[in-house]
Protein backbone atom coordinates (compact mmCIF):
# COMPACT_ATOMS: atom_id res chain seq x y z
CA UNK A 1 0.00 0.00 0.00
CA UNK A 2 1.22 3.14 -1.16
CA UNK A 3 2.31 5.80 2.46
CA UNK A 4 1.59 3.24 4.54
CA UNK A 5 4.24 1.89 7.00
CA UNK A 6 4.90 -1.90 6.27
CA UNK A 7 4.21 -3.08 9.74
CA UNK A 8 0.98 -1.66 10.28
CA UNK A 9 -2.15 -3.32 9.77
CA UNK A 10 -5.55 -2.15 8.01
CA UNK A 11 -6.73 -0.36 11.48
CA UNK A 12 -3.26 1.97 11.20
CA UNK A 13 -2.51 0.17 14.51
CA UNK A 14 1.81 -0.64 14.75
CA UNK A 15 2.02 -4.40 14.66
CA UNK A 16 4.89 -4.13 16.58
CA UNK A 17 3.59 -1.23 19.01
CA UNK A 18 3.41 -3.99 21.82
CA UNK A 19 4.13 -7.94 21.38
CA UNK A 20 3.69 -10.65 23.46
CA UNK A 21 6.66 -13.14 23.14
CA UNK A 22 5.30 -16.58 24.51
CA UNK A 23 9.03 -18.80 26.20
CA UNK A 24 9.28 -22.24 26.68
CA UNK A 25 12.54 -22.12 28.50
CA UNK A 26 15.68 -20.34 28.42
CA UNK A 27 17.22 -21.52 25.16
CA UNK A 28 13.97 -21.01 23.02
CA UNK A 29 13.88 -17.28 24.97
CA UNK A 30 16.74 -16.11 23.51
CA UNK A 31 16.08 -17.70 20.24
CA UNK A 32 12.74 -16.46 19.61
CA UNK A 33 14.21 -13.18 21.15
CA UNK A 34 17.28 -12.82 18.92
CA UNK A 35 14.59 -13.90 15.89
CA UNK A 36 12.68 -11.04 16.50
CA UNK A 37 15.42 -8.34 17.26
CA UNK A 38 16.15 -7.35 13.62
CA UNK A 39 12.04 -6.47 13.50
CA UNK A 40 12.63 -3.49 16.27
CA UNK A 41 9.56 -3.90 18.12
CA UNK A 42 8.54 -0.75 20.55
CA UNK A 43 7.48 -2.86 23.34
CA UNK A 44 7.96 -6.43 24.30
CA UNK A 45 6.27 -8.75 27.03
CA UNK A 46 7.48 -12.63 27.34
CA UNK A 47 5.09 -14.90 28.36
CA UNK A 48 6.14 -17.81 30.54
CA UNK A 49 2.73 -20.01 30.69
CA UNK A 50 2.87 -22.40 33.97
CA UNK A 51 1.00 -25.69 32.52
CA UNK A 52 -1.49 -26.87 35.58
CA UNK A 53 -2.59 -30.23 35.83
CA UNK A 54 -6.59 -29.89 36.65
CA UNK A 55 -7.07 -32.83 38.72
CA UNK A 56 -4.01 -34.65 37.62
CA UNK A 57 0.00 -33.63 39.34
CA UNK A 58 1.58 -30.87 37.49
CA UNK A 59 3.96 -31.20 34.87
CA UNK A 60 6.46 -29.51 36.87
CA UNK A 61 6.41 -28.43 40.74
CA UNK A 62 5.23 -25.13 40.56
CA UNK A 63 8.74 -23.64 42.16
CA UNK A 64 10.56 -25.52 39.35
CA UNK A 65 8.28 -23.72 36.66
CA UNK A 66 8.54 -20.14 38.28
CA UNK A 67 12.37 -20.51 38.05
CA UNK A 68 12.07 -21.59 34.45
CA UNK A 69 9.97 -18.81 33.85
CA UNK A 70 12.78 -16.58 35.36
CA UNK A 71 15.36 -18.15 33.62
CA UNK A 72 13.00 -17.35 30.32
CA UNK A 73 12.62 -13.49 31.11
CA UNK A 74 16.42 -13.11 31.63
CA UNK A 75 17.24 -14.55 28.23
CA UNK A 76 14.76 -12.02 26.66
CA UNK A 77 16.20 -9.37 28.73
CA UNK A 78 19.87 -9.84 26.86
CA UNK A 79 17.97 -8.91 23.80
CA UNK A 80 15.69 -6.81 25.00
CA UNK A 81 16.59 -4.94 28.39
CA UNK A 82 12.82 -3.31 28.72
CA UNK A 83 11.16 -6.36 28.33
CA UNK A 84 7.92 -6.64 30.44
CA UNK A 85 7.62 -10.10 32.31
CA UNK A 86 3.69 -11.72 32.57
CA UNK A 87 3.68 -15.50 34.20
CA UNK A 88 0.21 -17.34 33.65
CA UNK A 89 -0.83 -20.66 35.26
CA UNK A 90 -3.54 -22.69 33.12
CA UNK A 91 -4.13 -25.66 32.01
CA UNK A 92 -3.94 -24.66 28.03
CA UNK A 93 -1.22 -22.57 26.76
CA UNK A 94 -2.91 -21.43 23.81
CA UNK A 95 -5.75 -20.05 25.97
CA UNK A 96 -3.20 -18.65 28.37
CA UNK A 97 -1.31 -16.68 25.81
CA UNK A 98 -4.63 -15.32 23.96
CA UNK A 99 -5.75 -14.12 27.44
CA UNK A 100 -2.42 -12.83 27.97
CA UNK A 101 -2.07 -10.72 25.02
CA UNK A 102 -5.87 -9.34 25.98
CA UNK A 103 -4.35 -8.29 29.55
CA UNK A 104 -0.88 -6.74 28.22
CA UNK A 105 -2.97 -4.53 25.57
CA UNK A 106 -0.48 -6.71 23.01
CA UNK A 107 -0.84 -5.40 19.30
CA UNK A 108 0.51 -8.39 18.39
CA UNK A 109 1.70 -12.07 19.24
CA UNK A 110 4.61 -13.16 18.42
CA UNK A 111 6.18 -16.78 18.32
CA UNK A 112 8.58 -18.90 16.37
CA UNK A 113 7.19 -22.48 15.93
CA UNK A 114 8.99 -25.14 17.84
CA UNK A 115 9.33 -26.98 14.98
CA UNK A 116 8.71 -31.28 14.97
CA UNK A 117 7.31 -33.48 12.56
CA UNK A 118 3.76 -33.82 11.50
CA UNK A 119 3.17 -37.04 13.64
CA UNK A 120 4.29 -34.55 17.19
CA UNK A 121 2.67 -31.40 15.71
CA UNK A 122 -0.63 -34.35 15.78
CA UNK A 123 0.18 -35.55 19.07
CA UNK A 124 0.48 -32.14 20.78
CA UNK A 125 -3.13 -30.54 19.06
CA UNK A 126 -1.29 -28.83 16.74
CA UNK A 127 -0.77 -25.69 18.85
CA UNK A 128 0.53 -23.00 15.98
CA UNK A 129 -2.54 -23.60 14.29
CA UNK A 130 -5.10 -23.07 17.45
CA UNK A 131 -2.72 -20.10 18.25
CA UNK A 132 -3.98 -18.38 14.65
CA UNK A 133 -7.26 -19.80 14.47
CA UNK A 134 -8.37 -18.33 17.62
CA UNK A 135 -6.17 -15.06 18.46
CA UNK A 136 -7.97 -11.53 18.23
CA UNK A 137 -4.84 -9.94 17.30
CA UNK A 138 -2.63 -10.83 14.76
CA UNK A 139 0.38 -13.69 15.20
CA UNK A 140 3.33 -13.06 13.73
CA UNK A 141 5.22 -16.57 13.19
CA UNK A 142 8.97 -15.87 13.18
CA UNK A 143 11.48 -17.76 10.70
CA UNK A 144 13.45 -20.12 12.36
CA UNK A 145 16.99 -19.78 11.55
CA UNK A 146 17.36 -23.31 9.12
CA UNK A 147 14.08 -22.44 7.40
CA UNK A 148 15.39 -18.56 6.97
CA UNK A 149 19.17 -20.49 5.47
CA UNK A 150 16.98 -22.55 3.21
Amino acid sequence: MVGTDETTDTDGQDLLGHVLLPVANEGDALETAMALEPYDPERVTALHVVEKGGGVPDKTPVEQSEELADESYAAVRTVFPDVHEHTAYARNVVDAILDAADEVDASAIVYRSRGGNRLMQFLSGDLSAKLVTKATVPVIALPREEEAAE
